[in-house]
């Protein structure tokens, strides 16, 4: 009986364990239901909430493409690269309008030069005499050359229908040979 009774508060005492760890287990089960029961009334509420603040498709493409895309934003010149080149470019205007202020002098002086030289020159009143002067001394130079030139009397003919004949003489037997000749 002894035994038996052992054997029975072990199994006992083994009960009250397996009930003390059911019991704790479903302690864990009770709270993990909680809390996933939490959960799914926020994923509800967030649900709601998305419905009723949904981003539409198009807002959403929109908003896309106005984003910066990281090659477009590489293309882009700083600030600081950009206030550079703006003074290099205005160094250089600077340097070209002084460089044409420098060249506009010039061209003053050169014009006034022009202007002093064509007024010391001969005008167009003066021009016409000194042309027929220059005609008329061409024409007595002409004249004097054609009475200074000896007469040339020259054959104006194209050609002559006469043939000559030349004496030719064979090479080997030296017999004199009669042989036409065209032309001169």
């Amino acid at each position: 009986d002894e035994e038996l009774l052992r054997c029975i508060q072990a199994t006992v005492v083994q009960v009250q364990g397996d009930c003390e760890k059911l019991s704790s287990v479903m302690g864990n089960l009770l709270d993990d239901h909680h809390q996933k029961q939490k959960d799914i009334e926020a994923l509800f509420q967030s649900l709601e909430k998305l419905e009723k603040e949904k981003a539409d498709k198009e807002d959403l493409e929109l908003g896309i493409g106005v984003k910066a895309d990281k090659t477009a934003l590489a293309s882009k010149v700083s600030r600081a690269q950009f206030d550079a080149s703006m003074e290099r470019l205005n160094e250089v205007i600077q340097e070209m309008l002084s460089r044409m202020t420098g060249q506009e002098q010039g061209w003053h002086e050169v014009q006034q030069q022009l202007s002093e030289q064509i007024n010391s020159k001969l005008d167009r009143l003066e021009l016409g005499p000194f042309c027929e002067q220059l005609e008329e001394h061409w024409k007595s130079i002409l004249e004097q050359l054609k009475e200074k030139a000896p007469p040339i009397e020259a054959d104006n003919a194209a050609g002559i229908k006469k043939q000559l004949l030349a004496n030719f003489h064979c090479m080997s037997c030296d017999r004199p040979l009669s042989v036409l000749v065209p032309g001169p």
